[in-house]
């Protein structure tokens, strides 16, 4: 299964501090699918239009929605406290994954 996770980030001036703290344990976790929860096809950072870090996004392949809750609730932005929610959509079975090149080793 396939899913569109969007995470919502905290909001304050200790922020920025506190995600580019997180950053390398998140990308480890991206990268090992949260230790086999799910395969993360691509994802990037999102942005207000004053250019502010406001949450984070990715496209996730799972077997069940309670391995993509595993993996967006072990992820360290959330663990951290940097994520404040997060939703996770399934996409349609007729997704067209092999188009992207996945993040996840």
């Amino acid at each position: 299964m396939y899913f569109l996770m969007v995470c919502t980030h905290a909001e304050g001036a200790d922020v920025p501090a506190r995600r580019d703290a997180l950053r390398p344990e998140h990308r480890a976790w991206v990268a090992s699918g949260g230790a086999g929860c799910a395969k993360v096809l691509t994802g990037s950072a999102l942005w207000n239009e004053a250019g502010t870090g406001i949450g984070n996004f990715g496209i996730l392949e799972a077997e069940s929605p309670e391995d993509a809750r595993a993996f967006a609730e072990g992820d360290p932005f959330f663990t951290g406290g940097l994520v404040t929610g997060y939703t996770l959509t399934r996409l349609a079975d007729g997704f067209r994954a092999e188009r992207i090149e996945p993040l996840t080793t």
